[in-house]
Protein backbone atom coordinates (compact mmCIF):
# COMPACT_ATOMS: atom_id res chain seq x y z
CA UNK A 1 0.00 0.00 0.00
CA UNK A 2 0.97 3.65 -0.08
CA UNK A 3 -0.43 5.73 2.77
CA UNK A 4 2.08 8.58 3.07
CA UNK A 5 4.30 10.42 0.63
CA UNK A 6 6.43 13.54 0.27
CA UNK A 7 6.51 16.40 -2.23
CA UNK A 8 8.79 19.40 -1.66
CA UNK A 9 10.11 20.12 -5.17
CA UNK A 10 9.46 23.65 -6.48
CA UNK A 11 6.54 24.18 -8.82
CA UNK A 12 8.83 25.44 -11.59
CA UNK A 13 10.74 22.14 -11.56
CA UNK A 14 7.49 20.12 -11.65
CA UNK A 15 6.23 22.15 -14.62
CA UNK A 16 9.43 21.52 -16.55
CA UNK A 17 9.81 17.86 -15.57
CA UNK A 18 6.26 16.88 -16.59
CA UNK A 19 5.86 19.25 -19.54
CA UNK A 20 2.88 20.97 -17.90
CA UNK A 21 1.07 23.54 -20.07
CA UNK A 22 -1.57 24.63 -17.58
CA UNK A 23 -1.87 25.01 -13.80
CA UNK A 24 -5.44 24.80 -12.48
CA UNK A 25 -4.79 24.66 -8.74
CA UNK A 26 -2.82 26.14 -5.88
CA UNK A 27 0.65 24.72 -5.21
CA UNK A 28 0.55 22.04 -2.52
CA UNK A 29 3.55 20.44 -0.86
CA UNK A 30 4.34 18.53 2.32
CA UNK A 31 6.67 16.07 3.99
CA UNK A 32 3.95 13.73 5.29
CA UNK A 33 1.03 13.87 2.85
CA UNK A 34 -1.85 11.63 3.96
CA UNK A 35 -5.16 10.29 2.62
CA UNK A 36 -7.98 12.81 2.85
CA UNK A 37 -5.74 15.71 1.87
CA UNK A 38 -5.80 17.45 -1.50
CA UNK A 39 -2.82 16.38 -3.59
CA UNK A 40 -1.31 17.40 -6.92
CA UNK A 41 -1.99 15.39 -10.05
CA UNK A 42 -1.50 15.71 -13.79
CA UNK A 43 -4.25 14.97 -16.29
CA UNK A 44 -4.37 15.20 -20.08
CA UNK A 45 -7.02 17.61 -21.34
CA UNK A 46 -7.39 18.96 -24.88
CA UNK A 47 -3.90 17.68 -25.72
CA UNK A 48 -2.32 19.56 -22.80
CA UNK A 49 -0.83 18.37 -19.52
CA UNK A 50 -2.74 20.15 -16.76
CA UNK A 51 -1.75 20.30 -13.09
CA UNK A 52 -4.80 19.92 -10.85
CA UNK A 53 -5.56 18.93 -7.28
CA UNK A 54 -7.68 16.00 -6.12
CA UNK A 55 -8.78 14.75 -2.73
CA UNK A 56 -6.75 11.63 -1.97
CA UNK A 57 -9.29 8.83 -1.56
CA UNK A 58 -11.38 8.00 -4.62
CA UNK A 59 -15.15 8.50 -4.41
CA UNK A 60 -16.84 6.60 -7.28
CA UNK A 61 -19.37 8.69 -9.19
CA UNK A 62 -22.15 6.30 -8.09
CA UNK A 63 -21.32 6.42 -4.36
CA UNK A 64 -24.15 7.49 -2.07
CA UNK A 65 -21.90 9.54 0.19
CA UNK A 66 -18.26 10.72 0.15
CA UNK A 67 -17.19 8.69 3.20
CA UNK A 68 -16.45 5.80 0.83
CA UNK A 69 -13.33 7.67 -0.28
CA UNK A 70 -11.61 7.17 3.08
CA UNK A 71 -11.09 3.50 2.20
CA UNK A 72 -10.12 4.04 -1.45
CA UNK A 73 -6.75 5.78 -1.27
CA UNK A 74 -5.08 2.78 -2.96
CA UNK A 75 -6.20 0.51 -5.81
CA UNK A 76 -4.66 -2.88 -6.61
CA UNK A 77 -3.29 -3.08 -10.16
CA UNK A 78 -4.39 -6.71 -10.48
CA UNK A 79 -8.13 -5.95 -10.12
CA UNK A 80 -8.60 -2.49 -11.65
CA UNK A 81 -10.36 -3.66 -14.79
CA UNK A 82 -12.96 -5.71 -12.88
CA UNK A 83 -13.59 -3.93 -9.57
CA UNK A 84 -16.71 -1.69 -9.80
CA UNK A 85 -15.04 1.08 -7.78
CA UNK A 86 -12.22 1.51 -10.29
CA UNK A 87 -13.04 0.01 -13.68
CA UNK A 88 -14.68 3.14 -15.14
CA UNK A 89 -11.81 5.38 -14.06
CA UNK A 90 -9.29 2.84 -15.36
CA UNK A 91 -10.85 3.13 -18.81
CA UNK A 92 -11.32 6.89 -18.93
CA UNK A 93 -9.79 8.86 -16.04
CA UNK A 94 -6.12 8.15 -15.44
CA UNK A 95 -3.68 10.59 -13.88
CA UNK A 96 -0.16 11.02 -12.56
CA UNK A 97 0.18 11.89 -8.87
CA UNK A 98 3.29 13.96 -8.27
CA UNK A 99 5.77 12.95 -5.54
CA UNK A 100 9.41 13.09 -4.48
CA UNK A 101 9.22 9.90 -2.42
CA UNK A 102 7.01 7.74 -0.23
CA UNK A 103 6.99 5.90 3.10
CA UNK A 104 6.40 2.28 4.00
CA UNK A 105 6.41 0.70 7.48
CA UNK A 106 8.09 -2.54 8.49
CA UNK A 107 6.36 -4.45 11.27
CA UNK A 108 8.47 -5.93 14.05
CA UNK A 109 6.39 -7.30 16.88
CA UNK A 110 4.27 -4.43 18.16
CA UNK A 111 6.41 -1.74 16.57
CA UNK A 112 6.50 -0.30 13.07
CA UNK A 113 9.64 1.23 11.61
CA UNK A 114 9.15 3.73 8.76
CA UNK A 115 11.38 3.73 5.69
CA UNK A 116 11.57 6.39 3.00
CA UNK A 117 11.85 5.45 -0.69
CA UNK A 118 12.81 7.72 -3.57
CA UNK A 119 14.59 7.66 -6.93
CA UNK A 120 18.38 7.53 -6.97
CA UNK A 121 18.28 10.56 -9.26
CA UNK A 122 16.36 12.54 -6.59
CA UNK A 123 13.99 13.67 -9.33
CA UNK A 124 10.22 13.98 -8.80
CA UNK A 125 8.10 11.24 -10.34
CA UNK A 126 4.50 10.30 -11.03
CA UNK A 127 2.52 7.56 -9.31
CA UNK A 128 -0.02 5.89 -11.59
CA UNK A 129 -3.42 7.11 -10.42
CA UNK A 130 -7.13 7.16 -11.21
CA UNK A 131 -9.60 9.95 -10.60
CA UNK A 132 -13.36 10.48 -10.41
CA UNK A 133 -15.84 13.33 -9.96
CA UNK A 134 -18.61 12.81 -7.42
CA UNK A 135 -21.68 15.04 -7.25
CA UNK A 136 -23.19 15.68 -3.82
CA UNK A 137 -26.87 16.28 -3.04
CA UNK A 138 -26.15 20.01 -3.06
CA UNK A 139 -24.73 19.68 -6.59
CA UNK A 140 -21.24 20.40 -5.29
CA UNK A 141 -18.54 18.40 -7.06
CA UNK A 142 -15.73 16.53 -5.33
CA UNK A 143 -12.73 15.55 -7.46
CA UNK A 144 -10.86 12.63 -5.92
CA UNK A 145 -8.15 10.13 -6.78
CA UNK A 146 -6.39 6.91 -5.80
CA UNK A 147 -2.82 5.64 -6.11
CA UNK A 148 -2.36 2.28 -7.81
CA UNK A 149 -0.23 -0.36 -6.08
CA UNK A 150 1.49 -3.50 -7.32
CA UNK A 151 3.77 -6.23 -6.00
CA UNK A 152 7.01 -4.94 -4.46
CA UNK A 153 10.41 -4.85 -6.11
CA UNK A 154 13.45 -6.41 -4.45
CA UNK A 155 14.28 -3.23 -2.51
CA UNK A 156 10.83 -2.88 -0.93
CA UNK A 157 9.93 -6.57 -0.48
CA UNK A 158 11.72 -6.98 2.89
CA UNK A 159 9.77 -3.97 4.20
CA UNK A 160 6.30 -4.35 2.69
CA UNK A 161 4.31 -6.66 0.41
CA UNK A 162 3.01 -3.85 -1.86
CA UNK A 163 4.43 -0.74 -3.49
CA UNK A 164 2.93 2.17 -5.42
CA UNK A 165 3.26 2.07 -9.20
CA UNK A 166 5.86 4.62 -10.31
CA UNK A 167 5.64 5.31 -14.03
CA UNK A 168 8.88 5.75 -16.00
CA UNK A 169 9.03 8.88 -18.15
CA UNK A 170 8.46 6.93 -21.36
CA UNK A 171 5.12 5.60 -20.04
CA UNK A 172 3.63 8.80 -18.61
CA UNK A 173 2.11 10.13 -21.84
CA UNK A 174 0.49 6.80 -22.71
CA UNK A 175 -0.98 6.46 -19.22
CA UNK A 176 -2.77 9.81 -19.12
CA UNK A 177 -3.49 10.26 -22.83
CA UNK A 178 -6.32 8.90 -24.93
CA UNK A 179 -7.79 5.43 -24.44
CA UNK A 180 -5.04 2.85 -25.01
CA UNK A 181 -5.79 -0.84 -25.04
CA UNK A 182 -6.58 -2.15 -21.51
CA UNK A 183 -3.94 -4.85 -21.84
CA UNK A 184 -1.33 -2.23 -22.69
CA UNK A 185 -2.38 -0.20 -19.67
CA UNK A 186 -2.09 -3.24 -17.41
CA UNK A 187 1.40 -3.92 -18.75
CA UNK A 188 2.53 -0.53 -17.40
CA UNK A 189 1.58 -1.36 -13.82
CA UNK A 190 4.76 -3.16 -12.83
CA UNK A 191 7.28 -2.67 -10.00
CA UNK A 192 9.78 0.12 -10.60
CA UNK A 193 13.36 -1.19 -11.01
CA UNK A 194 15.08 -1.63 -7.64
CA UNK A 195 18.41 -0.43 -8.95
CA UNK A 196 16.91 2.96 -9.78
CA UNK A 197 15.59 3.53 -6.25
CA UNK A 198 17.07 4.11 -2.80
CA UNK A 199 15.86 3.58 0.76
CA UNK A 200 16.52 5.33 4.07
CA UNK A 201 15.43 4.40 7.58
CA UNK A 202 13.40 7.22 9.17
CA UNK A 203 14.59 8.04 12.68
Amino acid sequence: MCGRFLLLTDLSVIIDSFDIQGVACEWRSGSNIAPGQNILAIIRKEDRNILVDFRWGLIPSWAKDPSMGSRMFNARAETLAEKPSFKQAFRKSRCLIVADGFYEWQKSGRTKQPFYFSLRSDEPFGFAGLYETWMGPDRQQVHSCTIITTEPNDLIRPIHDRMPVILPKDREADWIGGNPDPERLKSMLTPYPSEEMKMAEVR
